[in-house]
């Protein structure tokens, strides 16, 4: 498994004791993109779609287009496809047909869309993301986990998974039982000097060996659901 650590990270200093380790770089804010070509093993550029959606914007995507493309002639960098959470299927396709950069880039598969979707996508394309939207928004939660569970018994059966599968904001499930190739989040960036968690500072360096020294399960076993007891209460 690929552990991406989404940027910014800030300071600078910081960023340079990441080096070696691969990266997710945001369209919105890409002010990192150069120093983790420089240092990182791998890049992921990311659209930007998650962050404009929560804000309630729309991505220029010719905008997008034009800056994923002098990043792309890297061997190990690629870019997520343009996507709108929580649109319907069909405007997810249209925005693949308009993609300019074939198989560097990755569709998103979102989990309130219908599971016949990802698994075309993934006859289709060599990497594909998951993304949690509508119903399936909270990652971790009990509908997340049915949901993945669906859909994972159908792209699987009791055996490897066919594509290189992505977990979008997934890096929690580094070590799991899910057979995802790779995943980001913003974990480090977020957290490593302990403002947004209420914690003491922590080690950016000691956080992405942690994160990193995990690996997911090559096959996917098919097993029931575990339901919580507050669901059951509900």
């Amino acid at each position: 498994m690929i552990h991406f650590h989404g940027t910014p990270i800030t300071p600078r200093s910081v960023l340079h004791s990441l080096a070696g380790r691969s990266f997710c770089v945001p369209h919105p804010k890409p002010q990192d993109l150069a120093i983790c070509h420089e240092i990182g093993e791998s890049v992921m550029l990311d659209n930007g779609a998650f962050s404009a959606w929560t804000k309630g914007r729309t991505v220029d995507w010719p905008s997008y287009y034009r800056w994923v493309e002098p990043w792309l002639a890297y061997p190990t960098t690629w870019a997520v496809i343009p996507d709108v959470i929580d649109a319907p299927a069909d405007v997810q396709d249209a925005l693949l047909t308009e993609w300019p950069h074939g198989d560097k880039g990755a569709p998103v598969w979102h989990m309130h869309e219908p599971i016949d979707r990802l698994l075309r996508l993934a006859q289709e394309w060599p990497r594909v993301c998951v993304g949690s939207s509508g119903a399936y928004r909270m990652v971790g939660s009990p509908a997340w986990e049915r949901r993945m569970h669906e859909a994972m018994d159908a792209l699987c059966g009791n055996g490897p998974v066919p594509v290189w599968l992505h977990m979008l904001r997934g890096l929690r499930y580094s070590g799991s039982g899910y057979p995802f190739a790779s995943a980001d989040s913003t974990d480090v960036a977020r957290n490593h000097a302990g403002t947004n968690s209420g914690r003491p500072p922590k080690s950016a360096a000691a956080m992405a060996a942690r994160i990193d020294a995990r690996q997911c399960q090559p096959r996917w076993q098919m097993a029931p659901v575990p339901v919580s007891l507050w669901e059951d209460a509900a």
